[in-house]
């Protein structure tokens, strides 16, 4: 979730940093005690903030959990978007930082990953979960799918399908996140990248190496 820019009011400014401490607190709390173990007062301590304070910026829980799942989607698409909309970077390039991003510190952070997968989860019972969840993976899934149509024409790989490769890597990345998370003494990140990116060049040969 972007913060917007400053409209030169303090009192404004400072609802965001509040809005986002709290956010962060939330993080925090579910990446330890998981997404229906949290509490109000989970939060609060974690925040050092009062509950009065959760209730003036998010009014309940559920809308505070959903603003923490937006902000981490918003934070990963907007990242991806960048990449994207570089107009400065080859296909192939834009491709290669997909992969650097989706495995950089900043994504793979044991306590994002761990809020991802605990709300992902709920996304049966919970139809606003599965709606954020479902929009931002659709929008990122069209983006990768356009590149590797794009390097397809580009490099003459006429028995490449990029809505299957599109599919098999994020299958893949959702695999590579997980073990990450769970055996954080195990795979590390470099070779989640390196896993990721030996798919690729079983697709794009002339383009990427294993």
């Amino acid at each position: 979730m972007a913060a917007p820019q400053p409209t030169g009011s303090k009192r404004s400014v400072s609802a965001q940093a509040r809005r986002d401490q709290l956010i962060l607190a939330t993080i925090q709390c579910i990446a330890k005690k998981g997404l229906s173990g949290v509490t109000m007062v989970d939060i609060t301590t974690e925040a050092g903030l009062s509950l009065g304070i959760v209730n003036l910026h998010f009014q309940s829980k559920e809308k505070l959990l959903i603003e923490t799942l937006r902000h981490i989607s918003d934070e990963y698409s907007s990242g991806l978007g960048k990449i994207f909309n570089d107009q400065s970077q080859t296909t192939a390039e834009k491709i290669s930082a997909h992969i650097r991003y989706d495995f950089s510190r900043k994504i793979i952070d044991r306590n994002k990953l761990a809020v991802w997968f605990a709300f992902w989860g709920e996304t049966k019972s919970r139809p606003t979960y599965l709606s954020i969840c479902a929009s931002y993976i659709a929008e990122i899934a069209a983006n990768l799918t356009q590149l590797f149509a794009q390097l397809k024409q580009e490099g003459g790989y006429n028995k490449v399908n990029p809505e299957l490769t599109c599919i098999c890597y994020t299958a893949l990345a959702d695999g590579l996140w997980l073990d990450l998370l769970v055996t954080p003494k195990g795979l590390k990140p470099d070779q989640a990248y390196g896993v990721a990116m030996h798919y690729l060049a079983t697709q794009f040969p002339d383009h990427f190496q294993a």
